[in-house]
């Protein structure tokens, strides 16, 4: 995206240079990193980033300022994890932690123009990106010019408002971030990092002790610690997946507050893509609810919207210009590409409601490499600490060169997988 620092880059990387890069993750976070990192970060012009950084924030906004569509959402959670106390926020509730994913796709003036792939108000790997970003500059001997953070922070401040937004007003000693079997987790390296700059404890959510209305952990001497605040890392979908039995009732009303309250999982996802979509926000891709577009009138309206749709409901009837997603999976977990209408009607149709048809963007490759041009899908970090204001702060990038763009569905390649924005 800035040819002479693609160019410079290209010619001087060495592959020595990356096998440093992967010694020194490893090393300062404490663990080894088991997804693929990229070869080289990219460069865009602040302002793309800026675009997508003031997109996410709009769309954000506008839902939270939406009744009928907060209702709807709130209705779609499972019961068993609706949880008591939503909160964030001394003048309206609003989520602590969201991310937006961005696709670049070509427009009909041939220019290329961000759309959004997806958001979710849930925490990302924060301090991962933050030294991962240090790592490529160090590496690679990247100019000091070059940015990193957005929002108009540097390292100093992100560490103090990422500190502000986890931790609240309480001590660290009464605050964890909580996972499903976090030693297990690909995301290990970030709460290390977490853990190791907020001097909070990492801790397995199926662990945590109820005595009375509170919850507690025990520390690394095994005595019981009351938690405050909880940090929350643990995915409800995974949950579900894994049937993880937890030793207290996480719908009841805790003498506790919530870092990222695991309502807004639900709230903020691709669940509201349709009810953007349908809204007119031309930022998001033509969507609309399974139940909708098989029984009501989501198949006309994408059509409408420019989706190039077959006639006719047999089953054989491929949909080669939309994807399938489940509403409330992670990490691209159970995308479909091109279904056909035999299996968009296997869904039990109890369940369609839980899944969205989406126009398939296609991904416009900008990223020159020795293996060729690769895609970049970039995700915007935002934080929003109690009282404070939404402000987008790091990036995250994901380079591929298939269908999906998580780092699982590019391990067999090269020059891609996880990486990091720089913008001049």
């Amino acid at each position: 995206m800035i040819p002479e620092l693609r160019d410079e880059f290209n010619e001087k990387y060495r592959p020595e240079r990356y096998q440093s890069l992967l010694h020194r993750l490893d090393e300062r976070a404490g663990t080894s990193v088991e997804f693929r990192v990229a070869e080289t970060p990219i460069f865009l012009p602040l302002g793309v980033l800026e675009e997508m950084a003031s997109a996410g924030i709009r769309l954000t906004k506008r839902l939270l300022a939406w009744p009928e569509y907060l209702t709807a959402a709130r209705n779609s959670i499972p019961g068993n994890f609706l949880v008591a106390g939503e909160s964030g926020g001394t003048n309206f509730p609003h989520p602590n932690f969201l991310t937006a994913d961005f696709a670049l796709v070509e427009t009909g003036a041939e220019e290329l123009a961000p759309r959004l792939v997806e958001i979710q108000a849930f925490p990302s790997v924060f301090a991962y990106q933050a030294m991962l970003a240090e790592e490529y500059r160090r590496v690679f001997e990247l100019p000091e010019d070059l940015g990193v953070f957005l929002g108009g922070m540097d390292k100093d401040s992100f560490w103090a408002q990422f500190g502000k937004t986890v931790l609240g007003n309480h001590a660290p000693e009464n605050v964890v971030l909580t996972e499903v079997d976090p030693q297990h987790q690909k995301t290990l390296p970030d709460f290390l990092l977490t853990a190791r700059q907020l001097g909070i404890s990492v801790v397995d959510i199926t662990t945590l002790v109820p005595i009375g209305n509170k919850l507690h952990y025990r520390n690394d001497a095994g005595r019981l610690i009351p938690i405050h605040r909880i940090y929350n890392r643990a995915i409800a979908d995974e949950m579900i997946g894994r049937r993880v039995e937890l030793p207290f009732d996480l719908t009841a009303r805790w003498d506790v507050e919530w870092a990222g309250h695991p309502n807004w999982y639900f709230l903020i996802s691709k669940y509201s893509v349709p009810w953007l979509s349908a809204a007119g926000e031309t930022v998001v891709p033509p969507a609309a609810f399974l139940d909708d577009f098989l029984r009501g009138d989501g198949f006309r309206r994408l059509e409408a919207a420019g989706v190039k749709l077959p006639a006719g409901n047999q089953g054989e009837t491929v949909y080669d210009d939309l994807l399938l997603k489940p509403l409330f999976s992670f990490a691209g977990k159970g995308i479909q590409f091109a279904p056909t209408r035999a299996q968009l009607e296997a869904i039990p149709e109890g369940e369609w409601g839980n899944y969205l048809v989406q126009q398939r963007m296609h991904f416009v490759p900008t990223i020159r490499t020795p293996h060729g041009l690769t895609q970049a899908e970039i995700r915007i970090l935002y934080i929003w600490p109690d009282g404070g204001e939404l402000t987008p702060v790091l990036t995250l990038v994901r380079l591929g060169r298939g269908k999906m763009m998580g780092v699982d569905h590019n391990r067999d390649q090269e020059w891609v997988g996880a990486s990091a924005a720089f913008w001049r």
